[in-house]
C-alpha cells in the first residue's frame, strides 16, 4: 500500500535536527568545560596568591622575632659571662650590676631579667641593685635547666608576674639559660622575661584583612600571641589537642599552607605556618576565605551568570531551529507523499510506481525471491462513464483503489494507478500460486461492490499477472510486458476474470 512505502527523501527525516541538537549541546557541554575550568584556574590562582602574600607576612613576623630573640640570647650570654667574673666579687653593688646587666638595655619590651642560684633564688635583679627576696625554682624553665644540661636556650609558657605592681596583669614569656660550674654542675638559671605586648605591636604593623588572624604558639600548642583574640583569654592556653594544631605540629617540614575551618570561631581560613628558625615557636597566618576569595567568588556569580544566559539562549534558538526544520521535513515528507500519490484515489501514482517497482527488481535480483506485478483494468469503464458522467466514474474509481487496497494486506507490497482505470499491483516474494489467489480475492471483492448509483450492472474487473523467478531469463520491460499481455487475454476471454502469463 502507498502508507508502507516511504519517499527517498523521508528516509532522512530528523537527521538535520538530531544533528543540531547533538552540535548544539556538545557546543554547550564545551562552554560549560571550558569556563569551569577557568573558574578553577583562578581560584586556584586566588589561594596561590593568597598563600604568597601570607607567607611573607609570617616571613617578616619570622626575622623580626628571630632578632628579637638572638638579643635576649645575648643578654642571658653576657650576664652568665659576668656573673662567672671572679673579679666582680669585690667591686661595689653599682659596679657589679652595670657589669651584669650592661647589655640587657638593647632588649625590647623586657621585663625582669634575674640570676637564679642552683636553689632557685634571685641573686641579681635588673630592675634594682638590691635584688629583692624572691624564689623561682617552681617554674618550668628553672626545672627545665636543673634536670637537663644540654637544654641550652628555653623559652617558657606564657605567665603573669609576682608582683603588685601595675603590669602585673600582662603576659609574659621568659627566654633562660642553664649557670654550669666548672665541673659542669647546675650552678643556676639566667631569665630574661619579655611582655607580650612586643607581639601586639608586631601584629599592629601588618594588615591582614577582615576576619583573617595572626598567631604564635609554641610547640605544646600554647598560644603566645593572636591578632584579632577571638577569645579573650585564650592566652596561655593548650590548643595542641586541636585538629588544625595538631596538624600544623606534625608537619616534619615546618612550613605550609592548607585550607580548614576554625575550631575556635567556625569560619573557613587559608592557614599558612612557618617554624620560627630553630625556635620552639610557629607563626600561623590564618587569612579568611572570604577575603582569599571574596573577588574570585563575584566573578565567578558574573561569568557562571553569564555563562548560564548564553547556554540558555543558545538552547533556545536550538529549539526554535529544530522546531523549524522538523515543520520544513514534515512539509517535504506531505509533498513527497502528494507527489507519490494519486490525487484521485489516494494510491500510489505512476511516479511511485516506477520507482518502487525497480527497487523490488533489483532486491529480488539479488535474493533470487520471486516478484510477482498485477495489472487491474476496471471492465467497459469507459462506457460506464459515458453513461453516468465523470462524477460517478470517479467515486467508482476510488472504490475500486479501496478495494484492491483493502485485499493487498502487507507492508511490502504496493497498490498504484497506472493510468486512467487501470491499477497495478507490486507484489514482492510472491510467485503465481500466490499472486493468482490474491487477484481471485480482488476479483470477487470488487464484484461484491454495492452498485453505483443508476448503475444498471456490478463493476467488475479483469486481472493480468506475471512473475519473474530465478529459474526465467527475463527483464523488467518484460515483466511489465507480460502482465499487460496477460491482462490483455483476460479481457479477450470475457472479462471478469484473472489471467496468469504463462
Amino acid at each position: 500500500m502507498i502508507a508502507s512505502r516511504t519517499p527517498p527523501l523521508a528516509g532522512k527525516t530528523g537527521r538535520p535536527e538530531l544533528l543540531l541538537i547533538c552540535g548544539s549541546s556538545l557546543t554547550v557541554i564545551a562552554i560549560l568545560c571550558i569556563v569551569t575550568f577557568l573558574l578553577i584556574r583562578e581560584h586556584a590562582n586566588a589561594q596561590e596568591s593568597a598563600t604568597r602574600s601570607a607567607t611573607t607576612i609570617a616571613q617578616l613576623i619570622d626575622a623580626d622575632v628571630l632578632r628579637t630573640v638572638e638579643l635576649y640570647d645575648l643578654t642571658l650570654q653576657g650576664l652568665i659571662a659576668a656573673a662567672q667574673r671572679d673579679d666582680l666579687r669585690d667591686v661595689t653593688p653599682q659596679i657589679r650590676h652595670l657589669a651584669l646587666f650592661d647589655r640587657s638595655t638593647t632588649a625590647r619590651f623586657k621585663g625582669d631579667i634575674l640570676l637564679l642560684d642552683k636553689h632557685g633564688d634571685v641573686v641579681a635583679d635588673s630592675s634594682r641593685i638590691e635584688p629583692k627576696p624572691g624564689n623561682f625554682a617552681d617554674r618550668d624553665y628553672f626545672l627545665a635547666h636543673a634536670f637537663n644540661r644540654d637544654t641550652g636556650m628555653f623559652i617558657s609558657r606564657p605567665f603573669k608576674t609576682r608582683c603588685d605592681c601595675d603590669d602585673a596583669n600582662q603576659w609574659r614569656i621568659s627566654f633562660s639559660r642553664r649557670i654550669s660550674s666548672d665541673t659542669g654542675e647546675f650552678a643556676g638559671v639566667a631569665v630574661a622575661s619579655m611582655k607580650l605586648d612586643y607581639f601586639d605591636q608586631l601584629f599592629n604593623s601588618l594588615d591582614i584583612g577582615k576576619d583573617s588572624t595572626l598567631n604564635i604558639i609554641n610547640s605544646d600548642g600554647v598560644l603566645l600571641a593572636q591578632k584579632p583574640y577571638l577569645q579573650s583569654d585564650s592566652i596561655g592556653k593548650s590548643f595542641g589537642n586541636r585538629p588544625n594544631v595538631v596538624r600544623i605540629l606534625g608537619d616534619k617540614d615546618g612550613s605550609g599552607s592548607f585550607t580548614s575551618t576554625s575550631s575556635m570561631d567556625h569560619q573557613q581560613r587559608l592557614y599558612t605556618y612557618s617554624r620560627v628558625g630553630n625556635l620552639p615557636l610557629t607563626v600561623m597566618v590564618a587569612l579568611s576565605s572570604d577575603e582569599v576569595f571574596g573577588t574570585w567568588r563575584r566573578t565567578a556569580l558574573l561569568i557562571s551568570g553569564a555563562t548560564g544566559v548564553l547556554c540558555a539562549g543558545l538552547l533556545w534558538l536550538t529549539w526554535l531551529l529544530a522546531r523549524e526544520l522538523r515543520l520544513r521535513q514534515r512539509a517535504e515528507r506531505e509533498l513527497a507523499q502528494l507527489a507519490a500519490t494519486d490525487a484521485l484515489t489516494g494510491v500510489a501514482n505512476r511516479r511511485m510506481l516506477d520507482q518502487s517497482l525497480r527497487h523490488e527488481w533489483f532486491r529480488a535480483q539479488r535474493s533470487g525471491k520471486p516478484l510477482s506485478v498485477m495489472m487491474i483494468d476496471a471492465d467497459h469503464f469507459k462506457a460506464f462513464n459515458d453513461r453516468h458522467g465523470h462524477q460517478a466514474g470517479d467515486q467508482a474509481l476510488r472504490e475500486l483503489a479501496r478495494v484492491i487496497t483493502a485485499n493487498v494486506r502487507r507492508p511490502g507490497d504496493l497498490v498504484a494507478r497506472y493510468g486512467g482505470e487501470e491499477f497495478s499491483v507490486i507484489l514482492a516474494e510472491t510467485d503465481s500460486s500466490g499472486a493468482r489467489q490474491i487477484a481471485e480475492h480482488i476479483r470477487q471483492a470488487v464484484e461484491q461492490m454495492p452498485r453505483v448509483e443508476g448503475a444498471d450492472v456490478a463493476m467488475t474487473v479483469s486481472i493480468g499477472i506475471s512473475t519473474w523467478t530465478a529459474t526465467v531469463e527475463m527483464s523488467l520491460e518484460q515483466l511489465l510486458f507480460a502482465a499487460d499481455k496477460a491482462l490483455y487475454q483476460a479481457k479477450e476471454g470475457g472479462r471478469n476474470r484473472v489471467v496468469v502469463a504463462g
